[in-house]
């Protein structure tokens, strides 16, 4: 197993980045939690990581906090919840805020999350009820920290991001529409949608 990953980041395109390691690059899936505080392209960065296996692929997430992974690593013990759901969940939303609505069976605000209906919702309030916590004691560990690097079209970087975490194209481009002020990056934009569909 895989436990972390440490080298440059060599591409940043939501929910993806690539490390690279000593010449070899890693594709890594993120949650928008992790993305948001990812150094520029080139900076150092160490990823906790959780390595899924399937018949046709090996996925690689990340995770700039120990404690994501460990929700993450919780979530997809759930029925029905796969790693792509889970990481739309933890991109929806902060681990804090998450534990606060199953410890208060707060079906409607784990509905808003994409990909979670009523009966989903219900599933993880039942199932998870006393298993999480939130907390970000053991933050993000980089050598460095600088600006994001912008995108060449921030609106439809935002928008592609969304999709890839479950949300329909055009509810991800009424989402960003809503939010769209000039000069905002890919990664504001994103962090501004989200924040509002909850």
């Amino acid at each position: 197993m895989i436990g972390h990953i440490r080298g440059e980041l060599v591409v940043k395109q939501p929910p993806e980045v690539v490390v690279d390691v000593q010449g070899v690059g890693y594709e890594i899936l993120v949650p928008m939690t992790t993305y948001y505080v990812l150094p520029g392209l080139g900076e150092q960065v160490r990823l906790w990581t959780h390595l899924s296996i399937r018949e046709d692929a090996h996925v690689l997430f990340g995770f700039a906090q120990e404690s994501e992974r460990t929700l993450f690593r919780t979530l997809i013990k759930v029925n029905g919840i796969g790693p792509k759901l889970a990481l739309a969940i933890l991109s929806a939303i902060e681990p804090d805020d998450f534990a606060r609505f199953i410890e208060m069976d707060d079906i409607n605000q784990l509905m808003k999350i994409p990909g979670v209906g009523k009966k989903m919702a219900e599933r993880l309030a039942l199932e998870l009820k006393g298993k999480v916590h939130g907390g970000n004691a053991d933050g993000p560990l980089f050598s460095a920290a600088s600006p994001a690097v912008a995108a060449v079209d921030p609106v439809e970087d935002a928008e592609s991001a969304l999709v890839s975490l479950g949300y329909k194209p055009a509810v991800a481009a009424k989402m960003i529409k809503q939010v769209q002020a000039p000069g905002l990056a890919s990664d504001e934009l994103i962090r501004l949608a989200l924040k509002s569909a909850l």
